[in-house]
């Protein structure tokens, strides 16, 4: 059957480009906008194997806990609020909650609490929300909570209403995924210990691959392919699909955008977990020192995704999955000091910063 083309939603990709030089770059405060992040992917090129400063990098991205069955209000609570949310030094989101059928929550650093609802639970709950702007899939309402505003101080007014919502009303259950800024794990001991908890490292994993074709990337002031081609090949190369096709091929169509050149090797670096802004900062100046030391690589390239069932996006943005859920950005990175960056989220959402 054929959608209907009013409802069929298209992707929206930013992309701008800048130099690490350049003081007004917004490179910093835009990773920081992209809360949640569930991979990050690495490709190097004339790389057999990781170079052993940014093995250490990626070996120390911080931990964080599986927490079962956690009830809602419990991040609610006084003392986590002090010790953790008011620090700015928590993330949090719902685990293995599926966004298109299930409730999702999730916690950011700037005390944001984002709630996807299902009806019956939001007209339980009783507090202030909006229909999802795909209102023709799905019956869901998106519940933004801010909880550094001073009517969210607990006994205040706005805090007695939503707790009473959690605790009487309607009892959200989950196991919640969370993680904290380095220094700051024993703001949580107090919550975990209540509860059947488990910590976990992110996940590393490489792979190479060998004489390959690739797009001709010179500088970020030439532009030398289309990005959504260029995103497609890097796509490819993450999932392991081969590019060395025919452009009539049966079985594939994909080719590597041109203008192309041939690589002897490619390495394909990946990082799964709840993995944290800061972290992938760190990554990134990694990155940056080498290619300055690099003497045959003259870009590396960065993408960051973000959870698809993650009720926020880009800053607090209401997300959805629908057809898609793209988001992610991707960084290229330029010998030079230059960068590209393409951002992209699934419209009507909020466009990336």
């Amino acid at each position: 059957m054929n959608a209907d083309p009013q409802q069929t939603l298209r992707s929206l990709l930013v992309s701008e480009r800048s130099s690490f030089l350049e003081e007004k770059n917004r490179l910093i405060a835009q990773a920081q906008e992209h809360h949640l992040n569930y991979k990050v992917s690495v490709l190097l090129p004339e790389c057999s194997s990781a170079p052993s400063h940014l093995d250490e990098v990626l070996k120390s991205f911080s931990t964080f806990y599986l927490i079962k069955n956690l009830p809602l209000y419990e991040l609610l609570g006084k003392e986590f609020l002090e010790a953790a949310v008011y620090q700015g030094s928590v993330y949090g989101l719902s685990y293995r909650s599926r966004i298109d059928e299930e409730n999702c929550i999730a916690l950011t650093a700037n005390g944001r609490l984002s709630l996807s609802l299902d009806k019956d639970s939001y007209e339980l709950l009783g507090v202030e929300g909006k229909p999802l702007r795909c209102t023709h899939r799905t019956s869901n309402r998106f519940v933004s909570v801010n909880l550094t505003d001073s009517s969210m101080a607990p006994g205040g007014r706005g805090y007695q209403r939503l707790l009473a919502g959690l605790t009487s009303c309607v009892q959200l259950r989950t196991d919640f995924l969370l993680s904290h800024h380095p220094g700051s794990g024993a703001a949580l001991q107090s919550l975990l210990s209540r509860y059947d908890w488990s910590e976990h490292s992110p996940e590393v994993s490489s792979r190479s691959m060998t004489h390959l074709s690739c797009p001709t990337l010179l500088t970020s002031d030439l532009q030398t392919c289309d990005p959504h081609s260029f995103l497609e090949w890097l796509g490819a190369m993450d999932a392991d699909v081969s590019c060395e096709n025919l452009s009539s091929s049966f079985l594939s169509s994909l080719v590597c955008p041109e203008p192309m050149t041939a690589v002897s090797q490619l390495l394909s670096i990946s990082i799964s977990g709840l993995l944290l802004p800061q972290d992938i900062q760190r990554l990134i100046q990694e990155l940056r020192c080498y290619l300055e030391q690099s003497r045959l690589a003259s870009w590396v390239v960065l993408t960051v995704h973000g959870f698809i069932d993650s009720p926020v996006s880009w800053s607090d943005s209401e997300h959805h999955v629908l057809t898609g859920g793209e988001n992610f950005y991707t960084l290229l990175l330029f010998h030079d000091h230059t960068y590209r960056l393409h951002m992209a989220t699934r419209a009507p959402h909020t466009c990336p910063p």
